[in-house]
């Protein structure tokens, strides 16, 4: 399997192919801001784009479905979409075909109620959901409280070894591991949810106090 990322332009967005060499096929995550540098990789690599995906609606992630439906006739998918050549609906547990993968849709809601991470192999594509060393904005109570429960009862039951790749270079890496994550990242380390409630709350004067960008 093959993972590419791409500095797409925006807010430090990254876009993503994936890639099965045995069959060539390759899905892409996130075509945002300027999606034909993915494009042409794909075709100087002879990979065949058989999915899009949004990890959620907002337009930092969306703003290059338009374009990249014109380059490659594949229409993009968000949660609750279903997929014209395969019936298969974007929602939690569904298993799209990738060549010799399976990818998983896991269903991550807190920073928008359509959130989800993109599991391919020992690939994770956390979207706004997980960043490294830090998590999605919320604004609400219930929505923290919702993105709480995606990261524990989801994400971190997740192997160790599970590579994260995020939605924006925001936090202290391009790349992580679900194991770095749940050793290091501050809102993982917090005892309950109240906690992470209140370092949300603080984030600005725990960031200070400890240095981090």
């Amino acid at each position: 399997m093959i993972v590419e990322q791409f500095r797409t332009g925006g807010d430090r967005n990254f876009g993503y192919l994936v890639a099965d060499e045995e069959s060539g096929d390759a899905l892409v995550i996130d075509a945002s801001f300027d999606p034909s540098m993915i494009v042409r990789f794909a075709e100087e690599h002879c990979f065949v784009i058989r999915f899009i995906f949004s990890t959620h609606g907002h337009d930092d992630h969306t703003n290059g479905n338009e374009a990249i439906r014109r380059l490659t006739g594949i229409d993009p998918l968000i949660f609750g979409d279903t997929c014209p050549r395969t019936g298969i609906r974007v929602e939690d547990g569904a298993l799209f075909p990738l060549g010799s993968l399976e990818v998983q849709i896991l269903h991550t809601p807190g920073h928008t109620p359509d959130s989800i991470c993109i599991l391919a192999g020992d690939a994770l594509f956390t979207g706004d959901t997980l960043f490294t060393g830090k998590v999605g904005g919320t604004v609400t109570r219930a929505e923290a409280l919702e993105e709480y429960n995606s990261l524990h009862e989801k994400l971190m039951r997740l192997p160790d070894a599970i590579k994260v790749y995020p939605g924006h270079d925001y936090g202290l890496s391009p790349l992580s591991s679900i194991g770095a994550e749940r050793a290091g990242n501050p809102f993982l380390l917090q005892p309950d949810f109240t906690a992470f409630l209140a370092l949300k709350h603080n984030w600005a004067e725990y960031k200070k106090m400890h240095g981090i960008a």
